[in-house]
């Protein structure tokens, strides 16, 4: 897989909401590192690595989610070194068998510089209550 044509970790979190509300899948995976984790209100629970990550964006595409929209406020990034902390709250809307969904969601990132590349290595982003 290519390295993500980011310079910087900050383009690498642009660019994954950028892919998610387009759903592009192949992009997402890009931004991903080797080892990557995560989890949100479509996993059910923890996703540890790659063979996971592919099984959840296959999952993704299959699942009939459309017309997403993500909206980032109180937003934070620190770097330390090739190690970078986001922190944000994510506004996400998307329909979802048919029915209009939203979610109000803190969300954290890690990232991880990988062969001068920034790769996300976790994503932890659990709605705290329904943003309908």
């Amino acid at each position: 897989m290519s390295a993500p044509a980011t310079a910087s970790a900050q383009e690498t979190v642009d660019a994954l909401f950028a892919a998610v509300d387009a759903l592009d899948t192949t992009a997402m995976a890009a931004l991903f590192g080797e080892d990557p984790q995560g989890v949100d209100e479509l996993s059910g629970g923890w996703r540890r690595g790659r063979a996971a990550l592919d099984d959840y964006l296959a999952m993704l595409e299959r699942s009939g989610i459309a017309n997403i929209r993500s909206t980032l406020t109180d937003s934070r990034l620190v770097e330390w070194g090739d190690t970078a902390l986001a922190t944000m709250v994510l506004d996400q809307a998307y329909t979802l068998d048919g029915e209009d969904r939203a979610i109000h969601a803190p969300t954290t990132l890690v990232l991880r510089r990988e062969a001068g590349a920034w790769r996300i290595v976790l994503v932890h982003t659990v709605p705290t209550s329904d943003g309908a």
